[in-house]
Order: structure tokens, then C-alpha cells, then sequence
């Protein structure tokens, strides 16, 4: 199936899903909203740069949102890298990456343990400090707020190892209605005890430490 023929409806979530073909490695829209960023940058390289930030990385990692898999399969690629633990919800998502040849080795990488569930519940199962490494890179906040909120915050920091690093994507939340999300959200990040939080411009977020 060509990529330009994976688009679809769902009535479970009533959003409009379309894979749509880049320069590189596609992307999804969901109800008009990209995945990656395809300004100035495109899907793979939006990727690379997200794991980039986060420098070395080796042991077991947490990619808190799947997607296509572009991060988690770019992190298990990284030969310190033992397993990559990958959560997503929505099942639409799933079908989209079985059916886009770039997402393959999200299936076929042993290293990559695939969970289907939602992120906020699925965190709590996990054990404290169990992960060298976290990318977290959920929708906007709009969308999964919950994915914002201290509560979850406080999650990260408690299965992330002592010396381990979160790699987290914001993005530009508000610009257009001209407020300032970002502000509220280093404030959480600080509260839920991580330290050292920079901002990395080229990935367009944070990285922070425990």
C-alpha cells in the first residue's frame, strides 16, 4: 500500500487519520495536526534531534508516546541501548505504523517492548528508578493536558535512575493566542524534583535531570 493511501476515519476517537508523505520519513496527521514537525525540519530529522538531546544514552529507556516509533526505534538503534519500553493508546496509531515501511522495526526490534495502554495509567506500573532514559513527546497540551500535570511529572521523576536524563518536547504551546504554557510547565517539572533543566532549541524542549 502506497503511503498516500493510508488515510481513515474512526469512529472510536472521530478524528480523521492520514499518513502523508515527506522529503524523508512520513508522518501522521490527526484531524489536521501533524505529528512531527515539518517546518524547517522533517519527521526523521525531528527525530534524530529529539534523541540527540538527551547525548549518550545506554541501559533501558521510556518513549512515553509512540506514534510511529520513530524515537524509540532510533534509540534501540544505539548500541548501550538494552530496551526501549514504548506506550501508546491509540490503536489507530498502531495500524498507521504496521502499514508505514519507515515504522518497521518498531515490530521486528527486539529491544523495543511495545505497550498499548494509556501513558498516565502505565507509568504507575513500573517500579522506581527503572529507566536511564526518558523522551517524553506527547500531543499538545490541549489535547493530553494530564501529560503536563504535576502528577505525571512526579511519575517520571520516580522511574527515572538517580543521574538519568528526560529529554522532553514543548514545542511553542500558546504562541498563537499569545500565552505563555512553557513557563507552567518548567514550574511543574521543577516541583515533581527534576534539576538542571536547559532548553534545547534545535529540539524544540527540554532536557532535565534527576
Amino acid at each position: 500500500m502506497k503511503v498516500s493511501e493510508i488515510k481513515f476515519f474512526s469512529e472510536k476517537t472521530r478524528k480523521f487519520y492520514k499518513l502523508v508523505k515527506t522529503s524523508t520519513w512520513p508522518t501522521v496527521k490527526v484531524s489536521g495536526i501533524f505529528m512531527h514537525r515539518v517546518k524547517d525540519v522533517d519527521p526523521k530529522t525531528d527525530s534524530i534531534l529529539k534523541v540527540k538531546a538527551l547525548g549518550k544514552i545506554e541501559g533501558i529507556g521510556l518513549d512515553t508516546c509512540t506514534g510511529l516509533g520513530y524515537t524509540s526505534i532510533l534509540s534501540a538503534r544505539e548500541k548501550n541501548v538494552k530496551k526501549i519500553v514504548t506506550i501508546e493508546e491509540d490503536d489507530n496509531l498502531i495500524r498507521i505504523a504496521k502499514l508505514n515501511p519507515c515504522s518497521k522495526e518498531l515490530f521486528t526490534n527486539p529491544k523495543i517492548e511495545l505497550v498499548i495502554g494509556d501513558t498516565y495509567e502505565q507509568i504507575r506500573r513500573f517500579p522506581d528508578e527503572y529507566f536511564n532514559f526518558i523522551i517524553h513527546d506527547p500531543p499538545r497540551i490541549s489535547i493530553a493536558g494530564e501529560l503536563y500535570s504535576l502528577e505525571f511529572y512526579k511519575q517520571l521523576f520516580r522511574v527515572l535512575k538517580k543521574g538519568g536524563k528526560l529529554f522532553h518536547y514543548i514545542g511553542e504551546p500558546g504562541k498563537r493566542q499569545r500565552k505563555n504554557y512553557s513557563k507552567g510547565i518548567l514550574q511543574r517539572l521543577r516541583l515533581a524534583g527534576l534539576k538542571r533543566i536547559e532548553r534545547v532549541d534545535y529540539a524544540k524542549g527540554v532536557v532535565c535531570l534527576k
